[in-house]
C-alpha cells in the first residue's frame, strides 16, 4: 500500500478550509462532497451582489470570472474552451449529448453492465422511440470489462459506445482509454459518463479519445449542487443536434433563418445560476491547485485502507471488484439492511449512503444485490475517521 501523496500539514489545512469536517465524518463524497469554505463564500458573495446590484448587473461585474470557469473546465479535462458547455448536472449533459444523436431504426449502442440508471433509461427510451438496439458487455468473474468482447460486439450498425467510467454502486472502474482506442479504430461515436470521476481521477479527453463526456460538480469536484458541464469534440459538434435553442445558442437570427454558435455553448441556454457557476469554477481551481494526480493517489490510499479494515470485520462483505478501484467502497453487513447500517452510522455523525439496485441495475441484478452501503472517501478524509467508522460497525449486531 503506497503512502499518501499529501502530507499531514496539507491535510489539516484542507480540513481547516472545510468547516464541515469539524462536524461530521463525511464518507458520502460520491453523493455530494463537502464544499471548501472558499466555494461557499464565492457563492454567497455573488448572491449578495445580485441583491445589491441587480441580477444582470452582478453578471456584468463578474463577467471575467464567469468566463474563466470555462477555461478552468478546459484545463481540468485537457480540452479546448470551445468544446465545453456548462449545464446543471451530468444527467442533463449526458441527455443533451445522447438525445442529440440522429438515431435510426437498427442503430446499435454498446454499453457495459455498470451503466447508470439515467443512461439505461435513455437507451430504453431510444429503443422504444427510434428502434435502436443496445448491447451490454458484461464484466468477467473478476469484475473486469472485456475489451475482446467489445470488439466482437461491434458491427456495421454500431453507432455509439456509451460507458460510465465509475459506477454508482461499486468501486470498480472501466478502462475508458482502451475503449477509446477501439471506438476510434472503428470510427464509432464514444460517450463517457465521468460523473463520479472528475475531481478524484485525472480526466484527459485527448487521452481517452472520447467524442463526448458529461460531468457533475457536486461529487468529487466539491462544487455546489446544480452544477455540471459537458464536453463535445469540435469535429462532431455539427453531428449532434441541440435539443433546444435560445438567443444565447445562436450567432445570428433573421426572420427567415438562424446560425448556431460555432462552439459547444450552442448546447446551453442563457439562463443559469451564475452564483453556483462561479462556485464550480472556484472548486475546480481549488482542486487544480492541489493537483488531481495527488488527489487521486490520496483517494486510492484511503480507499485501500478502508477495504482492508472492513474485510477484517466479522459479517461484512466488501463488494468492489476489478483490477482498478476508486474512492467508492461498497459493502454489506450480514443480516442487517443497508439502510439500518447507514442509520446507525448517522447516529455517530458518520455520513454514508445506500446504493440501490436501480442505480446500477444490470450489475446489481447480476450479482443479486438489492442494496449496498456506499462509503466514499476524499482526500480530506483521514485514517482516523476510517477507524472510527469501523469501530461503530463492529458494535452493530447482526
Amino acid at each position: 500500500m503506497e503512502t499518501t501523496a499529501l502530507n499531514p500539514q496539507e491535510i489539516q489545512q484542507f480540513r481547516a478550509e472545510t468547516k464541515g469536517t469539524a462536524e461530521k465524518i463525511h464518507f458520502n463524497n460520491a453523493g455530494s462532497s463537502l464544499n471548501p469554505d472558499i466555494v461557499v463564500d464565492t457563492v454567497i458573495e455573488y448572491l449578495k451582489d445580485e441583491a445589491l446590484l441587480g441580477g444582470y448587473e452582478a453578471e456584468y461585474k463578474y463577467r471575467d470570472a464567469l468566463e474563466n470557469t470555462y477555461t478552468l473546465i478546459a484545463q481540468l479535462i485537457n480540452a479546448d474552451v470551445s468544446e465545453v458547455a456548462i449545464v446543471e448536472n451530468a444527467s442533463v449533459g449526458w441527455g443533451i449529448l445522447f438525445n442529440g444523436i440522429d438515431f435510426k431504426k437498427g442503430d446499435e449502442v454498446i454499453t457495459s453492465e455498470m451503466e447508470y440508471v439515467t443512461n439505461l433509461i435513455g437507451f430504453l427510451y431510444a429503443q422504444k422511440t427510434h428502434g435502436i438496439v443496445f448491447k451490454v458487455i458484461p464484466n468477467d468473474a473478476q469484475g473486469n470489462f472485456s475489451l475482446k468482447a467489445l470488439e466482437e460486439a461491434i458491427s456495421a450498425q454500431t453507432k455509439l459506445i456509451a460507458i460510465t467510467h465509475i459506477a454508482s454502486t461499486t468501486g470498480g472502474m472501466m478502462p475508458i482509454v482502451e475503449i477509446g482506442k477501439i471506438a476510434r479504430k472503428n470510427n464509432i461515436l464514444y460517450l463517457v459518463d465521468a460523473c463520479q470521476s472528475a475531481g478524484q481521477v485525472p480526466i484527459d479527453v485527448k487521452e481517452i479519445d472520447c467524442d463526448m463526456l458529461s460531468v457533475t460538480g457536486r461529487k468529487y469536484m466539491r462544487a455546489p449542487r446544480g452544477t455540471g458541464f459537458l464536453f463535445i469534440r469540435k469535429a462532431i459538434q455539427d453531428k449532434v443536434k441541440p435539443l433546444f435553442m435560445d438567443g444565447h445558442s445562436i450567432e445570428w437570427v433573421s426572420e427567415d433563418d438562424y446560425k448556431l454558435r460555432d462552439d459547444a455553448r450552442r448546447f446551453e441556454l442563457y439562463e443559469k445560476n451564475r452564483a453556483v457557476t462561479l462556485g464550480m469554477g472556484k472548486a475546480i481551481e481549488y482542486a487544480l491547485n492541489i493537483g488531481i494526480d495527488r488527489i487521486w493517489q490520496r483517494v486510492q490510499y484511503l480507499a485501500d485502507i478502508m477495504r482492508l479494515k472492513l474485510r477484517e470485520i466479522e459479517g461484512i462483505t466488501v463488494h468492489d471488484t476489478g483490477d482498478q478501484q476508486c474512492g467508492i467502497v461498497t459493502f454489506s453487513l450480514h443480516g442487517t439492511e443497508s439502510g439500518a447500517v447507514k442509520g446507525k452510522l448517522a447516529e455517530n455523525n458518520i455520513n454514508v449512503s445506500v446504493g440501490l439496485a436501480k442505480s446500477t441495475l444490470i450489475y446489481m441484478n447480476k450479482n443479486q444485490l438489492s442494496n449496498v452501503v456506499r462509503a466514499s472517501v476524499h482526500y480530506y478524509n483521514t485514517e482516523e475517521e476510517i477507524e472510527v467508522m469501523c469501530d461503530v460497525l463492529k458494535k452493530i449486531k447482526y
